[in-house]
């Protein structure tokens, strides 16, 4: 059983900075994609971020140029820095992990974390 644990998250002013960090239990954290999904009430949880195995990223357009996912497998964890943040990002966050990052799109996902909240009011 892998447990995913977010934090990190909070209460921001327009344009600031978080960062979000997804702990991993589990051995074969290295060898999964990492997704981060956001979701506000009454709607679908979306993927905003998603990176392989092997680091390579891929964001959603309305987060690109913005977040950056990244990850450390030696210490099981990934991470959401969210840069220059919007009123629209304000949402629940939730990481998954799944296989490939096609499957995390499918919202395939075999682990979820509890998820976090992130508010960004001034």
């Amino acid at each position: 059983q892998v447990q995913l644990v977010e934090s990190g998250g909070g209460l921001v002013q327009p344009g600031g900075s978080l960062t979000l960090s997804c702990g991993a239990s589990g051995s074969f954290f290295s060898l999964n994609a990492v997704g981060w999904y956001r979701q506000v009430p009454g709607k679908e949880r979306e993927l905003v971020a998603a990176i392989t195995s092997g680091g390579t990223p891929d964001y959603s357009g309305s987060v690109k140029d913005r977040f950056i996912i990244f990850r450390d497998n030696a210490a099981n964890t990934a991470y959401l820095q969210m840069n220059d943040l919007k009123s629209e990002d304000t949402a629940d966050y939730y990481c998954g992990i799944a296989r490939t990052v096609v499957a995390l799109y499918m919202k395939r996902v075999e682990y979820w974390g509890k998820g976090l909240q992130v508010t960004v009011s001034a």
